[in-house]
């Protein structure tokens, strides 16, 4: 429902994704979860070649909608500003601030990009 509202590129879905999103109030709020967050980035990067750039962007703008509760919006916004100084995916940079918040010593990984993340320790 988020990338079509984003993308506007539905004739059948676009009209009812932006009425839902019109009808949200601060006293009536819609809420995203922190999966659907980590989703949207993939979807449009994936599905409408958006660039990191982009994905940024729009998350940004998410997070600035007062009608919208973003869960753990900190956690998102700090793996915002991870994300846009790494190679390492979102979903790492989201992985890896979840981690910290939640008072692990480190997230194992087998991922080299992401194990450059503060926080992240590769495992060989």
């Amino acid at each position: 429902m988020l990338a079509r509202y984003i993308a506007q590129d539905d004739p059948e879905q676009t009209p009812k994704a932006n009425h839902l999103i019109d009808s949200l109030t601060v006293e009536n709020p819609g809420f995203i979860c922190l999966a659907a967050v980590v989703e949207l980035v993939r979807v449009l990067q994936v599905c409408y070649d958006a660039s990191k750039e982009e994905s940024v962007a729009v998350l940004d703008r998410l997070l600035r909608i007062p009608a919208l509760v973003i869960e753990n919006a900190e956690i998102v916004v700090q793996a915002l500003r991870e994300y846009r100084g790494t190679t390492a995916h979102f979903a790492d940079c989201v992985i890896n601030r979840s981690g910290i918040y939640a008072g692990c010593a480190y997230i194992a990984t087998f991922d080299r990009k992401a194990s450059n993340l503060g926080g992240m320790q590769l495992i060989q």
